[in-house]
């Protein structure tokens, strides 16, 4: 008894380290902090001149978002949609009949008890599934150029917090754009935003009391057995 006692919590333990938990969020996160101000110190002139073409704005040019440190706003208009829908049915029947061979005219037994063996066996398995499922994310935010690549894409990165009475709400950004796609106000689609990832949420007691306990979580992983 103590060893199924002792099996039995280490079992629960380990489903419990294989549970899954959401990191809690805090602002001011370094990967999505702008670039520091030390870093976007003009690099000295050679020429001798304290004119620098790399930071300086023609007066015929767009006032786009084009350097280091740059602020660029995004325009969320994300929507998606997906279903999906499965249905499997699966039915087997087999039979044998296994009749023992006969040696020197007689067929083996044991005390009057035949080796003739019958098998029958069906199996019948039905399973339907069906998902439907539809996200949208509209609004907008501003965030900073924070590197430039060779090729000229701007990879760009921020985040947004609003401090409410039920809690904090959040929403983050990074990603790459191209130049060529910022519109004339300085502004981009987030559909134009490539490799990005977006995240959109809060904390504090009202978004707690939306997640599941750790009760919950093991009840519903998949290392349950029940």
């Amino acid at each position: 008894m103590k060893k199924l006692i002792t099996l039995s919590s280490l079992s629960i333990l380990t489903a419990c380290t294989s549970v899954p938990f959401e990191p809690d969020v805090y602002p001011n996160d370094p990967d999505y902090a702008p670039v520091s101000a030390q870093s976007l110190q003009p690099t000295p002139s050679v020429s001798g001149s304290l004119f620098n073409p790399a930071y300086t704005n023609g007066f015929f040019t767009d006032q786009q978002a084009r350097r280091v440190g740059d602020i660029i706003t995004v325009i969320f208009d994300e929507r998606y949609r997906s279903s999906k829908s499965a249905e499997t049915t699966m039915e087997k029947d087999s039979s044998a009949v296994i009749t023992p061979t006969a040696i020197a005219g007689m067929v083996p037994g044991w005390r009057n008890v035949s080796l003739t063996t019958d098998y029958d066996s069906e199996k019948e398995f039905t399973g339907t599934g069906e998902a439907d499922r539809s996200n949208s994310l509209t609004g907008q935010i501003s965030v900073s150029v924070a590197d430039i690549m060779p090729n000229g894409i701007l990879k760009i990165r921020g985040e947004k917090w609003l401090t409410l009475s039920e809690g904090d709400e959040y929403i983050r950004i990074t990603g790459m754009i191209r130049p060529q796609d910022i519109s004339p106000d300085n502004m981009v689609s987030s559909s134009k935003v490539a490799d990005a990832r977006i995240s959109f949420g809060g904390r504090g007691a009202l978004n707690n009391s939306t997640k599941p306990g750790l009760g919950d979580r093991i009840l519903n992983s998949p290392w349950w057995p029940f």
